[in-house]
């Protein structure tokens, strides 16, 4: 699920801004950003400055560095994003150690409480979060719906917190018993990516905060919208000042998060460069930390494959978002007379319709920025004189409406694995085709590729369907299923370069990650009982 720009580069502006607020977005578009400033109070879409979330307040940053936030299908300003500084930053962590002490001795019902009582206000309010990330990404507004349900199922998983929470007791000798029980670990942070900008901060904050730590949350940003709505419904939701904490900026905020004494865990969602920086530099202070990174995930089309199924499931997988999800299918591994697949497979991607994310039947929008539509486009150019066959090309697409859009259309390229295009991660609606003559010819090539984030297969065959799941070295694998996320009750199972965690994300992987345990041994003598007056008051617990 990614990407975070790449923190360890110097950041650059966006360029072609439209200086005067909302004046390049359509009616639709304006209605929506200025119905989202009148009504929220840490969110805006009218050129104004985003704040920053601390102590449960919404303040304006002192910082004279901002980032120009603009909407992707016109470079309309929609709003400018601060550099936290370094003394609001020091606050932010130290609001979240004052408020852990209380935080985390609040009994396990009042923390299952809040939980209950965010997942109603998502839902309430899951339409206002869609439009923010429509806005603020590009994505259409029933995807921007999809990534608020995703993170919306993680929430409602965290509803189970006391039964997750509980511990083992047995009694080891006469009189003398030994206990596990997890506690929660302090101040812990998140940097998530501009890709899910509701999701991913839903898989991090009710994971940490349920468990009892306080949070310092870094959206992208490139959309930090959907994460300040949701500090707003947690604070409705009955979280108390100071449990989650929002700073925004680029490189210097991310290394803060890093080398920051009184953060014990990050959790990251992103691209290989950051993932790599992050990781290890937190590492050296001793942080626990879970990165979630690259991917080049393959489908393997077996001839026997259900056709109709197989080609809308591809079609949707490779080039939904835009492609800019790091669970798409970006490589589609035709193998023996499954090639005849790929005619199919051109004519439903032709008929994809590009447009804004608002725009009714829109199937994908635009890429988030001018340098990822051009980085995109470079790597379609690269595989031509490497002696690749672009088979459908979404370069020179032009919306009509949206002249100024960051939009590349679906494009499908029948390549080799020697070519730049399929070893680095495209991140933009671009279907890699390659061909294989028989199943253990593609297993060599998805388990020759250093990614292991998601794969699938498709076939009628149980017994190839099984010999593939078995076989392959790939953490998350569908069976005839696009793009196998696991649902909350299990935990994320991306591996090889596509990972840097022994801890994965959400699912019992969250419980563990957000915990460390205390085992105590107790010896409380029988002969030393002494009978004391019992209280008839029914426990609450609280």
């Amino acid at each position: 699920m990614h990407r975070l720009p790449n923190v360890v580069q110097a950041r650059s502006l966006a360029t072609a801004v439209t200086r005067s607020p909302l004046s390049g977005l359509n009616a639709v578009a304006r209605a929506k950003a200025e119905q989202i400033t009148a009504k929220w109070k840490g969110t805006n879409t009218s050129g104004e400055n985003v704040k920053n979330y601390i102590g449960g307040s919404f303040v304006d940053s002192q910082t004279d560095r901002w980032i120009d936030l603009v909407d992707p299908s016109t470079q309309t300003l929609l709003s400018r994003v601060p550099e936290t500084t370094a003394s609001e930053f020091e606050q932010a962590v130290e609001t979240a150690k004052e408020a852990f002490k209380t935080w985390s001795r609040t009994s396990v019902l009042t923390r299952q409480r809040f939980a209950l009582e965010l997942q109603a206000q998502i839902r309430q309010n899951a339409d206002a979060l869609a439009d923010i990330i429509v806005l603020e990404q590009g994505k259409t507004f029933a995807d921007a719906h999809g990534d608020v349900l995703r993170g919306l199922q993680v929430v409602e998983s965290a509803c189970n917190i006391p039964t997750a929470l509980m511990g083992d007791k047995i009694e080891v000798s006469r009189d003398m018993d030994t206990e596990t029980r997890r506690l929660p670990l302090g101040v812990c942070a998140s940097i998530a990516p501009f890709n899910f900008p509701a999701m991913i901060p839903l898989w991090t904050i009710p994971m940490a905060t349920v468990t009892g730590n306080t949070l310092i949350l870094k959206p992208s940003e490139r959309d930090p919208g959907a994460a300040m709505m949701i500090a707003e419904l947690c604070e409705r939701a009955g979280l108390p000042p100071g449990v989650l904490n929002i700073v925004h900026g680029s490189v210097d905020t991310v290394n803060a998060i890093c080398d920051h004494p009184d953060i014990k865990a990050i959790s990251f969602v992103g691209g290989d460069k950051a993932g790599k920086h992050i990781y290890h530099r937190a590492r050296l202070t001793g942080k626990r930390v879970q990165c979630n990174m690259g991917a080049k995930n393959h489908a393997v089309i077996m001839p026997d494959a259900n056709v109709n199924h197989t080609l809308n499931a591809i079609t949707g997988a490779a080039f939904g978002a835009a492609g800019q999800r790091c669970m798409a299918i970006s490589v589609a591994v035709l193998v023996g007379d499954a090639k005849e697949f790929l005619p199919g497979i051109i004519e439903r991607a032709s008929k994809l319709k590009v447009n804004g994310g608002f725009e009714p039947k829109t199937d994908l929008g635009p890429v988030i920025s001018p340098a990822a539509k051009a980085r995109i486009i470079d790597l379609i150019t690269s595989a031509e004189p490497e002696g690749g066959k672009i088979l459908l090309d979404g370069r020179g697409i032009k919306v009509e409406a949206y002249p100024d859009g960051n939009f590349v259309g679906p494009t499908i390229i029948e390549a080799s694995t020697t070519m730049k295009c399929y070893h680095e991660e495209i991140f933009g609606p671009v279907l890699i085709v390659l061909h294989a003559e028989t199943l253990d010819e593609a297993l060599k090539i998805v388990n020759e590729n250093k990614y292991g984030n998601g794969t699938a297969i498709f076939t009628q065959s149980g017994a190839t369907a099984r010999k593939y799941e078995r076989e392959v070295n790939v953490g998350q694998v569908g069976i005839n299923v696009p793009i196998p996320v696991p649902l909350p009750m299990f935990s994320w199972s991306g591996n090889k370069a596509s990972a840097l965690c022994d801890i994965p994300f959400y699912g019992k992987g969250g419980i563990d990650f957000y915990t460390h345990t205390k085992t105590t041994t107790v010896l409380w003598k029988s002969e030393d009982a002494l009978e004391s007056r019992a209280t008839v008051t029914m426990p609450t617990h609280r």
